[in-house]
């Protein structure tokens, strides 16, 4: 959860925030102003220039230049001025300063994936990012258009197919921010969710010496493997309730015949759930497409993380 989050935005964590929120509350301040004084104006000309006598006529109007000067005038003004902070807002979100983190940023339906080119990381489904430096994305996606969204750095960005876009942004809080996809992509669009993990710079370097895994040594490999199964957002599309997403349910199959699609069928074993997870559409299950990527970034000890989770869900 963002913290310090305000009545009408979330917390401005970002550097970039201030100004866009400017934007926002400019406009907003405008349009309320004239919303009030035009219909102030109406009721009050309504009651006052009613019609009182059925032979009362209306008398000849002529024009008042300064006031068509004023009300064409001043909305001009206050046009360019909304133009000039969106403009200024805009570019500044635009070029990343110089020596900024790089990070390449893959959507797919449905989860993010972060990779650190000089770190030798890859991060799925968080972002991990040290506070007070500036961060610059570069963006793609391997299938459909998505949008890269976290509102409390005031930072949004299409990532389209066999392109790059980019953006950047400097936290300026510690904490956990949402990602959001803001672009309708499918089936499971509303949970294509990710997380934006801000750091201190002791924290963060900490984390790149781990090499993107953080302190494990508590968990079991179950455990793990149920972390890992968020982080790669398995849950978008593979339920643990029984509930059928867009891949079966895993709950309660190991050991269990499971029917594929062309007739043939196979006990779900460790084997079985490794080429699953490195050669997704190996084996399709019946009744599912072969719609799942495959996840070269997850090693040996990972896979099997991940198998043991399984291994652990009840029917």
């Amino acid at each position: 959860m963002d913290a310090a989050a305000g009545p009408f935005l979330p917390s401005q964590a970002s550097t970039l925030a201030p100004a866009v929120d400017a934007v926002h509350y400019f406009v907003l301040g405008i349009s309320i102003f004239f919303f009030l004084l035009i219909v102030g104006l109406m009721l009050t000309f309504v009651i006052r220039y009613r019609r009182r006598r059925a032979e009362a006529t209306t008398p000849d109007l002529t024009h008042n230049h300064a006031l068509e000067i004023f009300w064409s005038v001043t909305p001009l003004l206050i046009l360019a001025a909304i133009f000039t902070m969106g403009f200024n807002a805009y570019m500044a979100g635009r070029v990343a300063p110089d020596g900024a983190l790089e990070v390449y940023v893959t959507g797919r339906q449905w989860s993010w994936s972060f990779s650190y080119p000089r770190e030798g990381i890859v991060s799925p489904g968080e972002l991990v990012v040290p506070v007070g430096r500036p961060v610059k994305l570069v963006m793609a996606s391997e299938d459909v258009i998505h949008s890269f969204f976290v509102p409390a750095f005031r930072v949004k960005q299409d990532v389209l197919p066999n392109r790059y876009t980019t953006l950047w942004f400097e936290a300026t809080m510690e904490g956990e921010f949402v990602i959001f996809c803001t672009e309708y992509c499918g089936t499971s669009h509303s949970d294509m969710i990710g997380t934006v993990i801000v750091k201190s710079e002791e924290e963060y370097r900490a984390w790149v010496e781990s090499g993107g895994v953080g302190d494990i040594s508590q968990l079991s490999m179950a455990e793990y493997g149920a972390l890992l199964f968020r982080q790669n957002a398995c849950n978008a599309c593979h339920a643990v309730d029984g509930t059928r997403l867009v891949g079966p349910p895993l709950n309660g199959i190991f050991g269990h015949r499971q029917p594929l699609t062309g007739g043939d069928a196979v006990t779900v074993d460790e084997e079985y759930l490794r080429e699953s997870i490195v050669n997704p559409n190996a084996k399709v299950v019946d009744g599912y497409s072969a719609s799942m990527p495959a996840f070269p970034h997850l090693k040996p000890e990972q896979v099997g993380a991940l198998i043991e989770y399984i291994k652990s869900l009840e029917q």
